[in-house]
């Protein structure tokens, strides 16, 4: 399950600078992973160049897109308000045309368009480039939707718009789809299978990220760990390639060492990474290089042996405890994060207390936690019965939560008296005179202005924490500016 971005920024419509030339406006929200934010920019940009200027006002926009997300059943009654929302604005604004895109698009295109009419084109993840064609089926009074799935595309020849930039980081997608048939996870049905990125396009991308003055950008993919690019095509089908290819062929330690290299005085972090593609050389590669983040997001899901059999995950729990101690042997500075999923069916309290004793054995750092919800067109929502109880799902949920904050208390407590570097990104939530900023590890740091400002590397010693953020003073600047 691909990280989700924090709850205050979902729905946020995104502004982009306006061309002076172009007469139409968008107003574009987004839900759900990064992947999907990512995913916007590059919409963006597409009908940038058609003609719209972004707007943050609902009711002036030609067109409205919703950028959607199938993970969780809480996103697509979200969504679905949204949807209301955006018709009973179109009936006093005829002309306004709504659209669909991402992995609801993908799942419910017949449904949206035929049965409840309730927007006007439907878009799936790999027909981004074909919105203009789309867009101008609309313009004659048809519905129009492109939900195939493609083999090749990964956006690699667009440069994204950056819609939520703080001018500081950027994501940056290096791989689309996904392999991994986990029965919870929609993901591989509405984005495909998996496939990379040309690394010449990445580093480019990056380069202009770092010509414009971003400080520090993440690596993304719904399983970033897995990139691997031999000249174009399915990850899957690699064990067809010619001897050349496999020769040539760029994986994600030789990617991750590319950028570190080639950008010393960017800040590089990576998400999601699945457990069974964590090679060791990765680690390697991340304990060499100070610019890339000490900082690992490892979904587990369950702390069980047969609940992860039941899920379809490639690892045993077992492995990932020995690839946790492999982690804390290589990089012993290193953060970890989880997702976590409670009441999988057929889940016991047996299998609720595996996933607790793993959890104390690891004692993460923050995680994203779940209580399980059944997704229409995954495995186990087709062959598996939701058969615990809301009461013992909502109870198990919340004991992982706890459990989690007092380990969250736990990792923060061991920054205290320490000197972290802290990226500045932004002004204290709340404070005008403090700024805000993530250290290496991923775990926000607040410390006084001072004569510091935004974008600049402080090293800060950390004097008090809560169990999700740090305090401290400035002490200078840091070696990275």
């Amino acid at each position: 399950m691909e990280k989700i971005i924090e709850e205050s920024k979902q729905g946020e419509s995104l502004v982009l600078e306006n061309k002076p030339e172009n007469t139409k406006k968008l107003f574009i929200e987004s839900y759900g992973c990064a992947m999907n934010f990512s995913d916007s920019e590059v919409v963006a940009s597409i009908l940038s160049n058609g003609g719209y200027n972004t707007t943050s006002v609902l009711e002036e926009a030609d067109l409205v897109l919703v950028n959607t997300c199938s993970i969780r059943d809480k996103a697509e009654q979200t969504i679905r308000k949204r949807l209301e929302k955006y018709n009973a604005v179109k009936r006093t604004n005829p002309k306004m045309k709504v659209g669909v895109l991402g992995c609801m698009a993908e799942r419910l295109k017949s449904q949206f368009l035929e049965e409840e009419k309730i927007v006007d084109l439907v878009v799936g993840p790999d027909a981004y480039k074909d919105l203009p064609n789309l867009l101008a089926e609309v313009e004659e009074g048809r519905d129009a939707i492109n939900v195939i799935l493609s083999k090749e595309e990964t956006y690699g020849d667009i440069s994204p718009v950056r819609l939520m930039s703080n001018g500081i980081t950027a994501l940056v997608s290096i791989t689309r789809g996904c392999d991994n048939m986990c029965t919870f996870c929609v993901v591989p049905f509405t984005r495909g299978r998996e496939r990379s990125r040309e690394p010449q396009s990445i580093m480019a991308e990056i380069q202009d990220l770092w010509n414009k003055g971003f400080k520090e950008i993440t690596l993304l993919g719904q399983n970033v760990d897995s990139y691997l690019w031999y000249g174009g095509g399915l990850k899957k089908d690699f064990v067809n390639a010619s001897e050349m290819q496999k020769a040539t062929a760029v994986d994600f330690d030789q990617l991750l060492e590319m950028v570190a290299v080639g950008f010393p005085k960017m800040r590089i972090r990576f998400s999601t990474s699945n457990p069974q593609d964590m090679h060791e050389s990765i680690l390697h590669v991340i304990a060499k290089y100070p610019n890339i983040c000490k900082h690992i997001h490892l979904p587990v899901q369950s702390g069980s042996n047969r609940i992860l059999k039941e899920m379809n995950r490639l690892h045993t729990r077992e492995e990932y405890m020995a690839l946790i101690d492999k982690i804390r042997a290589i990089v012993p500075d290193a953060s970890i994060s989880q997702d976590m999923i409670a009441g999988f069916p057929t889940e016991t309290e047996q299998d609720h207390e595996d996933t607790m004793s793993l959890m104390e054995y690891v004692k993460y750092n923050f995680g994203y936690m779940y209580s399980y919800s059944e997704r229409p067109g995954t495995l186990a929502g087709r062959k598996m019965k939701d058969d615990v109880e809301e009461e013992t799902k909502a109870r198990r949920l919340q004991e992982i939560v706890d459990l989690q904050q007092k380990h969250a208390w736990f990792r923060s407590e061991e920054f205290v008296g320490k000197t972290v570097e802290v990226l500045v990104e932004k002004v204290s939530k709340k404070s005008t005179e403090e700024f805000s900023g993530r250290n290496s590890q991923s775990i926000t740091v607040v410390f006084p202005k001072e004569n510091y400002k935004i974008g600049d590397f402080v090293n800060v010693k950390i004097t008090s924490c809560t169990s999700g953020t740090l305090k401290g003073e400035a002490v200078g600047l840091s070696e990275m500016n």
